[in-house]
């Protein structure tokens, strides 16, 4: 492939809910444009963008592919995005290096939940859209009403630039507004003119009136020109409404049969004609200059200094590491050597490369707003930037989901440990939206995702490409035990087995301390030396690995104050390790006669969902031991709902939520302290923790 001039790219990301028709219509843009020489399909397993293993078999997105293609003397990076929600991480990927967006809605099933949180994301980061209405060969494709469902949720920017043209269930063309005039499709997916139909003349005029209002909006000399009822050329016309899509003033709306090969060449044109090159993008970029501490704004030119940044890592067993990058500003070439200013190193590239699919194409530069992939970068990790040693530059990385799912995991056979944790490290630099964590407290090892279907995905992917088996299952939550009471008991250790002995005796006073972000508070009230001070340190000792694991569970203890008043000793055979086990027999005493409880970790919840769904929820939570404390308005007309709620009652919660709410619910929680456990709470952990003793 050449290498394009900033002027001649454009950056486009497919977004759409699950299965609207995003991959579809990259493989027709490759057909287009002679990529390939015949359509793959989803159900075939043989499209450009699915050509992972875990696509191809479940016949859904999982990663986002960049297919680069040539049309008209322009090169676009096309960036097809997963539209299921457990992928996000892959969609915010797309998202960060997008310069405009193709959201797919398909005809028959209409506006989804993946619209709306492609529309809120494009809204969010001020991406310029297009909506491509696919599916149009269906014979319950309803093509105005999508477009009216489309006004009534998004407002009057959406502008529908094409009617279609149907011959019974089947498209045949359509009707191009702005040109007011009729196309019938070509088997290639061109098009012949023809006349309009009588039957879309009113609704061809209509639509042109409100593009033309929008267009004389644009400038005074527009304004006035339109209420003197002067013609716009298409040159005004053309220029106006690029300006007011890359603006977000003005979302056409166009439509297609991607199966047949009809609408996606007129999409391209519309990339073409409306979207904005790398230079012209409302998408700033931003960073720092580490050298001199300035906020470094990236300008899209050669002369500027290099910033590349990182947006997606590829970790494959066979043929290694690539690092995806956007060069924002300078050029990079295939002989560079880069300087990553987060690790402060540098490392020389051997090859530069653009890539389709799973195939790679070696280059020898990528220009400002180009995007490409680098082999074998051994320091790079997605959100890095690469610039030069003389002006180190690191710029913002873009805002990733936070997964809150999480699982226990294991290793299915023994021995398989370290290849697990090569493997998962692997998966986790090809997803930020994974996290492994070593839990120590309850001794297992535990991965964080968007959603079960993600961590599906890593058990199927570890097993199929690391060769190696691990389990998920649900996970021990971190409970803590405490005392309600106070109690006064005797500790007293003696050995005796020829030789010196072992006497350790100690009178301790045990309460609640009021304080459970603490194990304990150690005091002494000894008098008349009945315990040397020197034996004091091992008294706390004691203390110290009592409170480690409780007697009531074998959960840490926290919030106890011990005292101790009182004991003996013996001036031969008394010594520290006879005191601390003195000790730890005194607690386990004292504390069961306390009035032991269980603590349980509590989390402070925000659940965002639109007000429909507010009674449904409040009442699950209220299912699930939870407490709702207030409800909030949000900026995007939804309703925020924060709640307490015990940890281990959030199990699951991810696939409830979107059960109930149509997939528009989002959540969030982090830790927020301990609150005593329930008595039936209690007791199934105590009999739980019993039987993995007995065990």
């Amino acid at each position: 492939m050449n290498v394009y001039k900033t002027e001649n790219i454009r950056n486009v990301v497919l977004l759409g809910h699950g299965g609207a028709g995003k991959s579809t219509l990259a493989e027709a843009f490759g057909f287009t444009t002679g990529v390939i020489t015949r359509m793959g399909t989803i159900a075939d397993g043989n499209t450009i963008s699915d050509f992972d293993k875990e696509e191809q078999k479940r016949q859904f997105s999982i990663s986002t592919s960049v297919i680069p293609i040539e049309f008209n003397g322009i090169k676009i990076n096309v960036l097809d995005t997963p539209g299921y929600f457990d992928f996000i991480g892959a969609t915010e990927e797309g998202l960060s290096v997008a310069d405009a967006a193709v959201i797919v809605v398909n005809a028959k099933s209409g506006i989804e939940v993946g619209t709306h949180k492609a529309w809120g994301f494009c809204e969010k980061y001020k991406i310029p859209r297009i909506i491509y209405v696919s599916g149009m060969d269906d014979a319950n494709a309803d093509y105005m009403g999508v477009v009216e469902a489309l006004k009534t949720e998004f407002g009057k920017k959406i502008a529908p630039f094409h009617l279609p043209i149907k011959n019974g269930a089947d498209l045949v063309g359509y009707v191009n507004i702005i040109r007011q005039a009729g196309r019938k499709y070509k088997a290639d997916g061109s098009y012949d003119e023809c006349d309009v139909p009588a039957e879309l003349v009113d609704s061809m005029a209509e639509a042109r009136d409100m593009i033309m209002e929008a267009v004389a909006e644009t400038s005074e000399e527009l304004m006035d020109k339109y209420f003197g009822g002067e013609e716009f050329t298409l040159e005004e016309i053309m220029g106006a409404l690029k300006n007011s899509v890359i603006d977000g003033d003005i979302v056409p709306v166009q439509v297609g049969a991607s199966t047949k090969n009809f609408g996606p060449k007129m999409v391209l044109e519309a990339i073409e004609r409306y979207f904005p090159s790398p230079d012209k993008s409302p998408v700033n970029k931003y960073g720092k200059d580490t050298k001199t501490g300035d906020t470094f704004i990236c300008k899209c030119e050669a002369d500027q200094p290099l910033s590349a940044y990182v947006f997606k890592t590829i970790m494959d067993p066979f043929i290694g590491k690539y690092s995806l990058v956007k060069v924002y500003s300078g050029v990079l070439t295939g002989d560079d050597t880069v300087f990553n200013a987060a690790t402060e190193e540098s490392e020389k590239i051997s090859k530069l490369y653009i890539m389709r699919g799973k195939n790679f194409e070696e280059i020898k530069e990528l220009q400002p707003g180009d995007i490409g992939a680098i082999g074998k970068l051994n320091l790079a990790k997605t959100g890095d930037t690469l610039s030069k040693k003389e002006t180190p530059i690191i710029l913002d990385k873009f805002e990733m989901a936070k997964p809150y799912t999480y699982m226990k995991y294991s290793a299915v056979n023994k021995g398989e440990e370290d290849k697990i944790q090569q493997a998962l490290q692997k998966l986790c630099a090809e997803d930020q939206t994974l996290r492994v964590v070593a839990d120590e407290e309850n001794k297992q090892s535990l991965i964080y995702g968007i959603g079960d279907q993600q961590l599906d995905v890593v058990v199927s992917k570890m097993k199929d490409k690391y060769k190696v088996d691990i389990a998920l299952d649900k996970p021990a939550f971190a409970f803590r035990e405490t005392i309600k009471k106070t109690s006064d008991v005797q500790g007293k250790h003696k050995k005796q087995s020829g030789g010196h002995g072992q006497y350790g005796d100690v009178r301790m006073r045990f309460a609640p301390l009021g304080d459970t972000t603490v194990p304990y508070e150690f005091t002494e009230e000894v008098v008349g030396g009945s315990v040397p001070k020197n034996y004091f340190p091992a008294v706390e000792k004691g203390l110290q690995e009592s409170v480690q694991r409780g007697p009531l569970a074998n959960y840490p203890v926290v919030g106890v104050k011990a005292t101790l008043y009182d004991g003996s000793y013996h001036p031969v055979d008394s010594n520290e390790m006879s005191f601390k086990m003195a000790t730890i027999l005194a607690f386990k005493k004292g504390f069961m006669e306390a009035g032991p409880v269980l603590l349980e970790p509590i989390a402070s919840l925000k659940v965002i969902v639109p007000d429909k769904f507010t009674g449904d929820v409040m009442g699950d939570l209220n299912k699930r031991r939870g407490r709702v404390l207030g409800m909030n308005p949000t900026d995007d007309g939804k309703t925020c709902i924060e709640a307490d709620i015990p940890m281990s009652e959030l199990y699951g919660y991810n696939t409830d939520l979107r059960s109930m709410t149509g997939g528009f619910g989002d959540f969030s929680y982090e830790f927020s302290r301990y609150e005593q456990a329930p008595a039936e709470v209690q007791a199934r952990e105590v009999a739980a923790r019993q039987t993995k003793e007995d065990e």
